[in-house]
């Protein structure tokens, strides 16, 4: 079993972990971690204390298995005060977050040298921690929170650079030898190759950072399953020229709500309102943790959706252009939909749980990779509606699985209520899009199967323990 992995090994092996301080890489790394410390592995954990603090708990049963170690950062005064995570802080400000990540280099050196790893399991941003790998012969595995699909279309190492156009990241790289729609729209495109290639204030561009990931590391690990991703991952192996390791999608397990607690918060007033919802007819509509949508786009978001008369939960991040939630949503937004919305402005809600419940029948969102993991455990059909980063190559991604549709957009990237109330429409009611739906729900027999993904897990943990005496990286 592989549960018993821990038994059948000659000794315990100790793991350090080190995410970029953002919330789509601090979570999946925290539940790496645990899956880890199940099979009997020692961790630690290493983040900044206010990032710490805002992780779930240590289960009780892993807590001698699991060290949170914390680093703290310094700041040059460019931050938000107590800003340690790009939740904290506008896009523009990103990049000193970096800046001020990279210094934490010297006190990581010392959780190495007093901790004596066998592994160290990093995320891209800091791909400093190779000099110190190399420096005490510990072996590394770049951790990607990114899709297969996504890597393979950023391509081999040699060749992350070497984009220099927007043009070259608007068609499929020569590298598919297999018909793919993985590419970028123009309007991704362009911010792409910006945010991909620019240097900023910490001195490095973000493809070098993975550049020198990918080189350095001993073999890579990614969250996803063969199942889903077989020929992505299988050509990221040629690409690497190195073991390219499934870890599995680390599913989020959560019991289902039955009751729900009298007491009147925000959270217990949603679960009582999606108690009384009819199974499947509920839309969940969320964009993450990173992007902060325009005025524009709320507006036409909150249109659409009232255009489209379905009841949703809308989970929506205050936009910094406004002192109050008054000045968010269009006038009368609220009374007009509140016999068949919820709203939750800047109140944190427990996403996983929402999207377990019987209520949720589908997702209009950002197209970000976690959110499509946690919504495809489920079996969710998706509206998507990407923003930034590896968003638009995972909507494409969907689309060709046949288990999502994008919301029609102009060439500019910019989209219509009608165009919006019409893909909720056609996905969430109308006959023409039953296939989407019946679709996602085959697709919850591949990401909710806990054994499956354990299994994964154990080749992970196997793999950890077969090169853990071989202290060359690269």
């Amino acid at each position: 079993k592989a549960s018993t992995t821990s038994t059948s090994m000659a000794s315990v092996l100790h793991i350090v972990l080190l995410p970029w301080s953002a919330f789509g890489h601090l979570l999946p790394f925290f539940e790496l971690s645990k899956c880890l410390a199940l099979k009997g592995l020692k961790v630690s954990y290493v983040s900044t204390p206010g990032n710490l603090k805002r992780l779930p708990p240590v289960p009780s049963n892993l807590e001698k298995l699991i060290n949170l170690v914390q680093l703290p950062l310094l700041s040059e005064g460019k931050l938000p005060e107590n800003a340690e995570a790009t939740i904290d802080m506008p896009l523009e400000k990103v990049q000193y977050l970096k800046k001020a990540y990279d210094g934490l280099k010297d006190l990581f050196e010392k959780v190495v040298v007093h901790g004596s790893p066998d592994w160290i399991v990093h995320d891209f941003v800091p791909s400093w921690v190779l000099e110190i790998a190399d420096k005490y012969r510990v072996p590394t595995v770049f951790f990607s929170v990114f899709s297969a699909a996504t890597l393979a279309f950023l391509g081999p190492p040699e060749h992350l650079q070497s984009r220099t156009s927007p043009k070259d990241f608007a068609y499929a790289p020569q590298w598919f030898t297999f018909p793919t729609s993985i590419k970028y729209t123009n309007h991704e495109a362009v911010s792409l190759c910006s945010s991909l290639n620019q240097i900023d204030a910490s001195g490095r561009s973000s493809a070098e950072r993975l550049q020198a990931a990918i080189r350095g590391c001993k073999f890579v690990a990614i969250r996803t399953c063969r199942e889903f991703e077989c020929r992505y991952v299988d050509l990221l192996n040629q690409l690497y020229k190195k073991p390219v390791v499934p870890v599995g999608i680390l599913p989020t397990l959560v019991e289902r709500r039955t009751n729900s607690s009298t007491e009147d918060t925000l959270v217990n007033r949603t679960f009582r309102w999606l108690d009384k919802q009819r199974p499947g007819t509920v839309l969940f509509v969320g964009f993450g943790s990173e992007y902060r949508m325009t005025r524009e786009e709320i507006q036409e978001l909150a249109y659409g959706l009232e255009l489209s008369g379905l009841h949703f939960i809308w989970v929506l991040r205050k936009p910094p252009y406004v002192n109050d939630e008054n000045g968010v949503l269009p006038n009368g937004f609220e009374e007009r939909t509140r016999s068949h919305g919820v709203i939750c402005i800047n109140g944190w809600v427990p996403q996983v749980e929402i999207l377990a419940h019987k209520a949720i029948g589908g997702c209009l969102f950002h197209s970000g990779w976690g959110t499509i993991i946690e919504s495809l455990q489920f079996g969710h059909a998706m509206i998507l509606l990407p923003m930034m980063a590896d968003q638009g190559l995972n909507a494409r991604l969907l689309v060709e699985k046949g288990i999502g549709v994008e919301v029609e957009r102009k060439e500019d990237g910019t989209f219509t209520r009608e165009g919006m109330a019409k893909a909720v429409r056609y996905v969430m009611v109308e006959d023409e899009g039953k296939v989407f739906r019946v679709r996602a729900r085959q697709m919850k027999a591949i990401f909710s199967n806990q054994r499956l993904h354990d299994d994964y897990q154990h080749n992970f943990v196997c793999n950890l323990y077969n090169y853990a005496h071989d202290h060359t990286n690269v």
